[in-house]
């Protein structure tokens, strides 16, 4: 019997993996991203401010399939959503930048990093297609800061951040995936403006609900 082709093997494991996969937004079998969730990920942005008063866009609200697909991307590996989910960003992230614009990335843990193997913030900036710089660092150890409250998520974050260099002057936009409270991108400001950075704007993925919303 002739041997089964290279590409005919390849065909038969991607119709295997399609079989076994279900969407990561509502577990519909048989697809990656079913149409529904994928429109799902239409952005409807909205700004945000974090107690520091700094305004951030996001392009989504997290909540639904978004919030899943996020989890997904997140908690369990699932990076082909960077690509849907960074074009969400775009929307957001493009109009903040011009050419002297830097995108600035919230940092991830060492201990998340390993886990996941990339950097959430960074992938989905890259997907947006921004050129990234790591100019952020986490100085200290913080404990989960999930069914913290804003207060003590700002006490949580206070000083955990750092600059890896300074640049006086220079312009920087700041990327984060998903914004609660905003303590965290209160901190990467703080960090930054220490550093002599001019933080022009933030912008995130989504937004929980929570968060105050002026449109």
């Amino acid at each position: 019997m002739p041997s089964t082709s290279p590409l005919r093997a390849l065909g038969r494991e991607v119709v295997g993996l399609l079989l076994a996969a279900v969407c990561a937004g509502c577990a519909t079998p048989g697809t990656l991203l079913c149409d529904r969730c994928r429109d799902a990920l239409t952005p409807a942005p909205r700004t945000v401010r974090t107690p520091g008063g700094l305004a951030v866009r996001a392009a989504l609200p997290y909540e639904g399939p978004a919030a899943a697909c996020i989890r997904a991307l997140k908690d369990r590996g699932e990076t082909m959503l960077a690509r849907p989910l960074g074009a969400a960003l775009s929307t957001v992230l493009a109009p903040a930048q011009d050419p002297s614009c830097w995108v600035v990335p919230v940092p991830t843990s060492r201990v998340a990093f390993r886990r996941r193997g990339y950097r959430v913030p960074e992938l989905l900036a890259r997907r947006a297609g921004a050129e990234v710089q790591r100019l952020l660092a986490v100085a200290r150890v913080t404990p989960d800061q999930r069914g913290m409250g804003a207060a003590d998520r700002a006490g949580n974050v206070r000083g955990a951040l750092r600059a890896r260099r300074a640049v006086p002057g220079a312009r920087v936009v700041i990327v984060d995936d998903v914004v609660t409270t905003g303590a965290t991108l209160d901190e990467a400001a703080r960090a930054l403006r220490v550093a002599g950075f001019e933080v022009i704007s933030a912008v995130a993925l989504a937004a929980t609900p929570r968060g105050r919303g002026s449109g």
